[in-house]
């Protein structure tokens, strides 16, 4: 019953009774966290009571006109929000071909992954305040750059901007502090994911990012798709990680899964410049390239007894396969400017223009599947650095 471009308003079903394991009055608040926070009960009993009134067979909703007006609502005429509440972000580093594409360019063949990367999911704290929802327009940032490396730094706009292929999950119920989340009860915290981009300013992250990583060069915007979908709607396209097997080194007992694996789910970038009529492919990708998995990511951030909350978001770290065709950022797709991008006005990119607008899209689709999962867009468009 529910068109491609339609959107169903949980909180007129909430209106009408049609939830009755839990107070449903959180569907008309602002965002999702108090839904978030529920649980597995209820996100359940929400997921199966729409899809029981959406089933072209049931006539609840179907047959019901006043009700059907007020719930489905067409897709156009929606403004997009930020689902959730953000009070903390964390952003991994869990693409082994890109943290190995990275170290080959920073420090040789020879020493291309960190020592500690194959043993933990590296990650560091982001700004939530920054986090902005698809269509969200982004400015040029300025910072400290040292472009000739015999000479003090300067002030400047950043010539290196570049994207980073990532998709997100949002925390569900909170621990306290103190309280490690354990393998076993991870994805009782995993409500659901969302697509996201890691706007990255390279020749500011250069310059800062020793000793203590990137600050100024993330922390001016990143870019999320404005739905979130549930776990539970993914479990059809679970699958092993093929190609990744965290045997040698075996990952410490805490962080050990045996129900290790990921989800299939087909990764797209689109760059559409003002010359260009439509946005161009320039990067496909899988999210069942990362090394370690989401639930190995909320697991070792907690570890510590760090506390979580409804609505936090964990970023995978950029995405990127084994060819050059499926790397998850402009620095390892024109390999740091030596190998610039053409696109199909004649136009070149080693890094994201003022104008350009960068897209990025997310599907689920497999042949024994009967229907594919959408994750929206995730899209920003770069405007001029103003002093």
């Amino acid at each position: 019953m529910l068109a491609a471009a339609q959107a169903l308003d949980l909180s007129v079903l909430a209106e009408h009774g049609l939830f009755a394991g839990f107070d449903a009055a959180c569907f008309a608040e602002g965002s999702l966290n108090t839904f978030m926070g529920l649980g597995r009960e209820a996100w359940d009993e929400t997921r199966a009571v729409a899809t029981r009134l959406l089933d072209a067979g049931e006539g609840e909703l179907r047959d019901n006109a006043a009700l059907r007006e007020q719930a489905l609502l067409p897709l156009p005429g929606l403004q997009v929000h930020m689902p959730a509440k953000i009070g903390d972000y964390t952003d991994f580093y869990s693409s082994r071909e890109h943290a190995t594409n990275v170290g080959i360019m920073f420090r040789g063949a020879d020493n291309a992954l960190q020592p500690n990367w194959l043993h933990l999911p590296v990650g560091y704290h982001g700004r939530a305040s920054s986090i902005v929802v698809s269509g969200t327009e982004v400015r040029r940032p300025a910072g400290q750059v040292q472009p000739d490396p015999e000479q003090p730094p300067l002030h400047a706009p950043t010539k290196m901007l570049d994207f980073e292929l990532e998709m997100a999950f949002f925390v569900g119920p909170g621990t306290e502090m103190g309280e490690p989340i354990s393998m076993e009860n991870a994805d009782d915290h995993i409500f659901g994911m969302c697509l996201m981009n890691d706007w990255s300013a390279r020749d500011i992250q250069k310059w800062e990012y020793v000793p203590l990583g990137p600050f100024g060069a993330k922390n001016f915007a990143t870019t999320i798709s404005p739905w979130v979908v549930p776990m539970a709607a993914l479990e059809p396209f679970r699958c092993a990680t093929s190609a990744v097997e965290q045997v040698e080194p075996a990952p410490l007992p805490y962080l050990a899964d045996p129900s290790y694996g990921s989800y299939d789910i087909g990764l797209e970038v689109t760059l559409q410049s003002e010359q260009m009529d439509e946005p161009h492919v320039i990067s496909r990708s899988n999210f069942r390239h990362l090394y370690w998995s989401i639930r190995q990511q909320l697991v070792h951030h907690s570890v510590t007894g760090c506390n979580m909350n409804p609505g936090d978001l964990l970023g995978s770290g950029t995405i990127s396969g084994d060819n050059e065709g499926s790397y998850g950022s402009m620095l390892e797709l024109a390999w740091m400017g030596t190998k610039p991008l053409e696109m199909p006005t004649g136009e070149t990119r080693a890094s994201i223009q003022d104008g350009d607008t960068l897209g990025m899209n997310a599907v689920c689709e497999r042949d024994d599947v009967p229907f594919k999962v959408g994750f929206g867009e995730c899209n920003g468009r770069i405007l001029p650095h103003t002093a």
